[in-house]
């Protein structure tokens, strides 16, 4: 991509910031600030942008978000273009078998379904030759003073900046070291989940397969004719500490043990998912803070108000968060408490409609009892013989200001 010339080059030397997290809000909000004239630094404890990935999502005004940054194009070329969900019952007969924008509310032929590794390739691209990328690394210790932050790294080293973003995550560390542990902002949604790529032996092509008995689901991702599909586990659960399922090993033998008499695939699937190396574990939980700011210190993305994957919608807030905290650091230049203050002001309405997507999600894909699996396979039915429903108004609740020159 062409290099971006700062807006004000003389008042980037006064004003630097650290982003800690190079995934997706952190890159986005980096383009926007050295757009603005800012000297950004991007922290990742990764060794290298992270490839791959399941699929995401990108909605409503986050396509806004996108095409000003100038890689729509790019991104519509990498659009995987599903054509089906099939949801099964337990013995792996169909119960329903819908286009995907049906289930999820999206607006066909207008919304974007790609790789994570895509977009986050296209979001470092951007932005690599115009801001400092220290990969392999992390922040150790926050310090604010009158003059700024101090901060430590990991790797032994100590910098000043004027302000720091947390762009680390449902489980930011940036988070922990300003406001406190992460159970006093974790909203639990009753299930857990793992994620992880197997040989595609189903013949499945740019699809969805949904096995469900009540509590339990089990679904099949084929992005495209490829020779692997990703594989989903998921199951209600009682809300587990914070450390239970930290190892592993712990986690496969409670996805073997949830999983041990289910139908279909599954079997094959747990027989997988012994010799994966890709496996990600988790819980389905919501990030709710009260203040997403604290003196030189912001968050943005998933550290700020991760919606969980039941809403579809934790990519496309991450990108239009992290545009939105950029306007308003560029629009009140010099004036961090005031910049803060209004990005959240101005977001926040946006955030909670989207995190309230989460009951929708629920009920659709993960039915906890046998009654509530019998009314959601009705209704799933009874959508098979209508059209696709239009986008949901949440998607594009928030009309894209411009982005301001600083002051």
């Amino acid at each position: 991509m062409t290099r971006t010339e700062p807006m004000n080059t003389r008042a980037a030397s006064r004003h630097s910031v650290l982003i800690s997290g190079a995934s997706i809000a952190g890159p986005a909000l980096a383009f926007w600030l050295n757009r603005a004239g800012f000297a950004v630094t991007v922290v990742e404890k990764a060794a290298a942008p992270r490839r791959g990935g399941y699929p995401i999502d990108v909605r409503g005004t986050a396509l806004d978000v996108v095409e000003r940054m100038g890689i729509l194009p790019r991104l519509r070329e990498a659009h995987i273009d599903l054509h089906r969900m099939t949801f099964l019952d337990a013995e792996g007969g169909e119960v329903a078998s819908l286009h995907p924008h049906t289930v999820s509310g999206g607006a066909a032929g207008h919304d974007l379904e790609v790789r994570r590794g895509d977009l986050t390739d296209a979001l470092y691209t951007a932005v690599r030759d115009d801001v400092e990328f220290l990969f392999n690394d992390s922040i150790n210790t926050l310090d604010e003073t009158g003059h700024g932050v101090d901060v430590t790294f990991r790797s032994g080293g100590s910098r000043t900046f004027d302000m720091v973003i947390g762009a680390d995550g449902a489980h930011s560390h940036t988070r922990r070291l300003v406001f406190g542990a992460e159970a006093s902002f974790h909203h639990y949604l009753g299930y857990c989940f793992g994620i992880f790529t197997l040989p595609n032996a189903f013949g499945l092509s740019h699809e969805t397969v949904m096995w469900n008995t009540p509590g339990r689901a089990a679904a099949l991702y084929a992005v495209g004719a490829t020779e692997e599909v990703h594989a989903f586990l998921n199951f209600a659960h009682p809300q587990p500490s914070f450390d239970t399922f930290a190892e592993p090993e712990a986690q496969r033998e409670l996805l073997a043990e949830v999983f041990a008499d289910a139908g279909w695939e599954v079997p094959g699937l747990l027989a997988a998912l012994r010799d994966a190396d890709d496996l990600f574990f988790d819980t389905v939980s919501q990030i709710r803070m009260p203040q997403w700011y604290s003196g030189r210190v912001a968050l943005v993305g998933d550290a700020a108000y991760a919606p969980s994957f039941l809403t579809g919608q934790g990519t496309s807030l991450a990108l239009v968060g992290a545009y939105m905290l950029a306007r308003s650091l560029t629009s009140r230049f010099g004036d961090h408490a005031e910049a803060f203050a209004a990005y959240e002001r101005d977001t926040r309405e946006f955030v909670t409609l989207n995190q309230a997507l989460v009951s929708k999600g629920g009920a659709t894909l993960f039915p906890t009892t046998a009654r509530a699996l019998e009314q959601r396979n009705a209704r799933l039915r009874t959508l098979a013989a209508m059209p696709a429903a239009e986008a949901r108004p949440a998607h594009s609740a928030l009309a894209l200001p411009e982005f301001q020159n600083m002051q």
